[in-house]
């Protein structure tokens, strides 16, 4: 759990507050001690939150998010995926509100000759984190398919199919509204070159993402496949078991009714040239199965 606390940094040009899991009335006094938007606090802290920027004559308000989650435990949704950092700035001001301590926010001995450059600074840490989980699931993705098609298809769990697909989906959303987001943030022409390396970043993990979801994709679907061959082989089995036995227990049905009078009873070799009879008719859809290259 991270802890309540709320850091003031003063920088040649501007300031920034960075405020970590406020209470209500906390919110109440940081809207009213910076004429911020109550409402716009609010949304800072809820958890489920989708990136989203608006643009006001004092200040701008943005909401991102980070990842932060472990694949191991299973998360298949936003809030379970990333947490939120919640900015308001203008040109002698930063805000920064979170639930969540992130490591990246830990700049205090950096300097900054503006707003923008520290926020674009904040941001690329943001686009940062989601380059590991990308590796990750690629590494999952690559050993699930060496399980399923060269060892034993039975070790791989649906489950884990299901929420790799998951996370590589909602993760490649989040990314594409984050996307949306910094293309409409403004900035001047010195701080140019850092918004676009920050666009590029994320053009290449969303497309990165976009690759993995589709692995995810065929890799669900091969699982399919390969769990249908497998019934498909069982199913064949079946079948060319049924056709050896279903004509020979017809033939020991019949001589197995308890009628008066069956003469091939009272022959001496007719046990014999029953076997036989059997014997032709197994070797007979042998020889069938095998011209049909069904064995």
């Amino acid at each position: 759990m991270s802890k309540q606390y709320q850091i003031t940094k003063s920088f040649n040009h501007f300031e920034w507050i960075d405020i970590c899991k406020p209470d209500k009335e906390e919110l109440k006094k940081i809207a009213e001690a910076y004429q911020l938007d109550y409402f716009q606090i609010k949304d800072s802290l809820q958890p489920g939150h989708l990136p989203k920027i608006e643009i006001h004559d004092r200040y701008t308000f943005i909401v991102l998010r980070a990842f932060t989650a472990n694949f191991k435990t299973g998360a298949s949704t936003v809030p379970e995926l990333s947490n939120k950092i919640a900015f308001f700035f203008n040109k002698e001001k930063l805000i920064t509100i979170h639930s969540t301590a992130f490591a990246f926010l830990n700049i205090q001995d950096k300097s900054f000759t503006s707003v923008e450059e520290l926020l674009l600074h904040i941001i690329f840490k943001m686009v940062n984190s989601y380059e590991q989980p990308f590796e990750e699931l690629d590494t999952k993705i690559s050993e699930l398919e060496k399980v399923i098609f060269l060892k034993d298809y039975t070790k791989v769990s649906i489950e884990n199919l299901y929420f790799l697909k998951a996370q590589a989906r909602i993760t490649k959303k989040l990314l594409q509204i984050f996307q949306n987001v910094v293309n409409q943030i403004q900035v001047k022409d010195e701080q140019r070159t850092a918004q676009q390396n920050i666009k590029d970043h994320l053009l290449s993990l969303i497309l990165s993402y976009d690759e993995v979801l589709e692995d995810a994709n065929n890799l669900l679907n091969s699982y399919h496949s390969v769990n249908a061959q497998k019934n498909n082989d069982v199913m064949k089995l079946l079948t060319v078991f049924s056709a050896f036995f279903l004509p020979l227990t017809f033939i020991a049905g019949i001589y197995g009714m308890n009628f008066d009078y069956m003469p091939e009873l009272e022959w001496h070799l007719g046990y014999f040239a029953t076997l036989t009879v059997m014997l032709v008719i197994a070797i007979i859809i042998f020889l069938w199965f095998k011209r049909k290259k069904i064995l």
